[in-house]
């Protein structure tokens, strides 16, 4: 099963269609705090709170707590997710072979909306796994929930959609 990590994220709705995601794709949500909001906001019960009883969300107070649950349960390699990425996180073609292959219990790390990832946590995965997504130059970066879809959905197509129906 896929880890899906949001540290310290700020806007309700992203972070319940994330809830929502990993409900569907099977995937187990970790929550760094600080946290933007309440979990029990209407905000986020309206974006995907109907799904948190399907969802396995786990709530940390750092990322050192994180980290730690994270090996304890034996988690897979860490991939960030960050505009500072070198490697794209999927293959554009066939001759594309700078991309990683996704295994099962791989964690997808993503930063809060405004700031990203921090340095520290960004200094815990390795250079080789900071992924981007390719963007039109000069943009901002996509909505973090995209973001998120984009990569699960990516890495449970190469697993051959384990699981799913």
């Amino acid at each position: 099963m896929f880890h899906v990590i949001l540290v310290a994220p700020e806007i309700p709705p992203n972070t319940g269609n994330v809830i929502r995601l990993c409900a569907n794709a099977g995937a187990r949500l970790h929550l760094v705090e600080p946290l933007g909001f309440d979990l029990s906001a209407a905000q986020l019960r309206r974006a995907g709170m109907d799904y948190v009883d399907l969802a396995m969300v786990t709530v940390h107070a750092d990322w050192a707590a994180c980290r730690a649950m994270l090996k304890a349960e034996g988690a897979g390699r860490l991939f960030a997710l960050t505009i500072k990425g070198t490697r794209p996180y999927a293959r554009s073609g066939v001759s594309n072979a700078t991309s990683p292959d996704f295994s099962p219990d791989d964690a997808f790390v993503f930063g809060s909306e405004s700031s990203g990832l921090p340095a520290n946590v960004l200094a815990d995965i390795a250079p080789e796994n900071r992924l981007r997504l390719p963007m039109m130059p000069s943009n901002r970066c996509l909505n973090l929930s995209n973001t998120v879809a984009i990569v699960v959905y990516e890495a449970w197509r190469q697993n051959g959609f384990a699981g799913g129906a």
